[in-house]
């Protein structure tokens, strides 16, 4: 029997070694999961930005109630949208008379740097009733303001393809955003197909 002992010790330490090396594992799968589990996911990253909400100084005059509303604007599409809003009135007014309603409304995923009824106001009444009655040249001018894909504000600075072909350069950070020579006034308004972005100039192609 004593000749066994040996062969038994040799047995337990292995079984020890083994024991700890299971340990060992689990240790590092725990580990894993915990970091895995400390990872942002992308859902996480676009509740965190809807939590943000629109910023900027001209949302205080986006109506805090109705379909104008930021939460009655999320609910229609985007040219639909802007329709209720009254800060934008002249823009949808553009926007029919280039028939770029349906187009807008039927889009899976926009961003649309919006101007004020202000900003075209700093066109002349000559100059704007041409560009109104100029369809083909309406066209460029309004899709020249779209850009496909929702930006949120993490990733709307930087050089984005337009609708209608060309580039347009955001710049800045946070809450301050500048688009050419036009300043994000109300940022991050969400609607049922698209990020709007009211900027208080018109973008000329």
């Amino acid at each position: 029997m004593n000749r066994l002992l040996p062969h038994r010790a040799a047995a337990a330490t292995a079984a020890i070694v083994m024991c700890f090396g299971l340990a060992a594992c689990s240790s590092s799968d725990d580990s894993s999961s915990d970091s895995s589990a400390s990872t942002p996911s992308s859902s996480a990253t676009e509740e965190m930005d809807e939590a943000m909400g629109p910023f900027g100084a001209g949302c205080s005059a986006v109506p805090t109630e109705g379909e104008g509303s930021v939460d009655g604007m999320a609910d229609d599409p985007v040219a639909t949208a802007a329709s209720n809003n009254p800060l934008l009135t002249t823009l949808v007014k553009a926007v029919t008379a280039a028939d770029l309603g349906d187009t807008l409304n039927s889009a899976e995923s926009l961003t649309v740097f919006a101007p004020t009824n202000d900003a075209f106001a700093k066109i002349p009444a000559a100059d704007l009733n041409a560009l109104l009655a100029d369809k083909a040249a309406l066209t460029k001018v309004l899709t020249h303001h779209v850009v496909e894909g929702e930006l949120s504000p993490e990733d709307v600075a930087g050089e984005h393809k337009t609708l209608a072909g060309d580039t347009i350069t955001v710049e800045g950070s946070g809450e301050e955003f500048t688009v050419g020579e036009a300043s994000v006034i109300c940022g991050n308004v969400d609607t049922a197909n698209a990020k709007v972005y009211v900027v208080d100039s018109v973008l000329m192609p």
